[in-house]
């Protein structure tokens, strides 16, 4: 068209310019603000709030809670020299060993004979617990229970070690047709769940945690979970160990654990003192019953205390020792806190793992001061300096006594505090038990592999 109109001698005026483009602005993103830090909350539904109803034990101390607690208020050891077998040639000739155990009443003879302390300990310590609850076999509240949300997780660090020791050393003198028919379902971890179960008619969550000492506090954890998600109603939780025979010890001496002060063993576990020099294997159960708040008050149940919250983590750094940084420790607590709903500040009692280990302890109280600034304003303490360390159990029986420091307004003192850390500047109750009135407590329990725990515990309030 422009070239016919040219050829004509007609002025055609270029098409105007096109406006220049403009250029699109950038599109502001929207700044997300985080909302301004709020006080934690804690869990206010009823079906989702955790109580503790029931509480059951084995010890060095006996198989009574309220006698267990008077005899750790008192400063009292539970260590001494091992006489179950000949410990003559061992290093290490001591431990927190548990003598005249009795099941009567608990366990028939015939089964009791067959089993080996790890079952028998978690059974015992178990039933009581439920007694304790208003659950026990016979009961009103037992009868009235659905047995389909009931379950158990009480686990080990090691199972059945006596019948496993027992079942090899038929093997290699006698031959496999001198093995036990029981060797298996004996020493394998879930069978102090299974068997707790079976005698309680218990048909909910049932299992066992091992995570070496972190055990016990692995299974609150997980029972807790249980019952916030709808799964279940009551939930009997804890930690069983029995590994004082000859090849428990003699691993933990392989491993250079142990503590080996045969010349003074009640002093032998020293919490953060300068002169420690190793752990003081202990044995024996724990056990909680945790129950849902509102099916507690259903049934008009004894609410002990509560459970506000837990975790777990790990160290993902070495087998045996802990990162002398304390992080995954600081961070397991941290979580823990989240969990339950709780600030730093409101927490004024700490159940210590602090088992009198070189690494362990120090790292152990790092880790606390990256999480409370103020921790002379905390009691912390250690049930091992008396009881020695109970292993998968340790978390139980401490759990047991953190809820104990809670219902009586005493503290039980960390014996053997002759020369602590310099590190060490917060109250360890040092050898006299103290008045305190608890706000919040939580307890640590800490594993080989790195597995870290947390749990918290508070009175109840309605």
């Amino acid at each position: 068209m422009q070239a016919h109109a040219h050829t004509l001698g007609l002025r055609i005026s270029p098409p105007p310019p096109a406006p220049p483009r403009r250029r699109a602005r950038p599109r502001r993103r929207a700044v997300r603000v985080p909302p301004a830090a709020s006080a934690p909350r804690r869990e206010t539904d009823p079906r989702k709030r955790v109580v503790i109803t029931g509480m059951g034990l084995v010890s060095v101390f006996g198989n009574e809670v309220d006698a267990f607690y008077e005899r750790l208020l008192a400063g009292e050891s539970g260590v001494g020299a091992i006489d179950r077998f000949d410990a003559g040639g061992f290093p290490t000739r001591f431990a927190g060993q548990i003598r005249g155990f009795s099941s009567e009443g608990y366990i028939d003879g015939k089964n009791d004979r067959r089993l080996d302390d790890c079952l028998r300990y978690c059974i015992v310590s178990g039933k009581k617990a439920l007694e304790n609850a208003g659950l026990g076999k016979g009961s009103d509240g037992h009868t009235k229970l659905d047995k389909v949300r009931a379950g158990v997780l009480v686990g080990t660090g090691m199972g059945g070690l006596t019948v496993f020791s027992d079942g090899v050393q038929n093997l290699i003198e006698k031959g496999y047709k001198k093995i036990s028919p029981f060797f298996i379902p004996y020493a394998i971890t879930n069978m102090g769940s299974a068997l707790l179960a079976m005698d309680a008619s218990f048909m909910g969550p049932n299992y066992s945690i091992s995570t070496a000492c972190a055990t016990s506090n692995y299974c609150f954890y997980a029972a807790a979970n249980h019952i916030r998600r709808g799964e279940a109603d009551v939930i009997v939780a804890g930690g069983t160990e029995a590994a004082i025979i000859p090849i428990g010890l003699g691993g933990f001496v392989a491993c250079r654990a142990l503590s080996q002060r045969n010349d003074d063993p009640e002093t032998a576990s020293r919490p953060w003192d300068k002169e420690r020099d190793g752990f003081v294997m202990g044995e024996g159960a724990g056990v909680l019953v945790m129950e849902s708040l509102e099916h507690a008050m259903k049934r008009d149940a004894p609410i002990i205390a509560e459970y506000l919250g837990g975790a777990v983590n790990c160290d993902a750094y070495h087998m045996t020792d802990p990162r002398s940084d304390g992080l995954g420790v600081s961070s397991c607590i941290t979580q823990s806190l989240e969990d339950a709903g709780v600030a730093p500040e409101e927490v004024n009692y700490i159940n210590a793992h602090a088992t009198s280990t070189l690494a362990g302890d120090l790292a152990e109280v790092r880790a606390i001061k990256q999480v409370f600034k103020n921790p002379s304003d905390i009691k912390i303490n250690s049930t091992k300096s008396m009881i020695g360390h109970c292993l998968g159990a340790a978390g139980g029986l401490e759990a047991i006594a953190a809820i104990k420091a809670i219902t009586t307004g005493w503290v039980h003192p960390t014996i053997n505090q002759f020369n602590p850390e310099p590190e060490v500047d917060f109250d360890t109750v040092a050898n006299e038990k103290q008045q305190h009135e608890v706000n919040v407590a939580i307890s640590n329990s800490f594993g080989f592999g790195g597995h870290n725990s947390v749990v918290v515990f508070a009175p109840f309030k309605p």
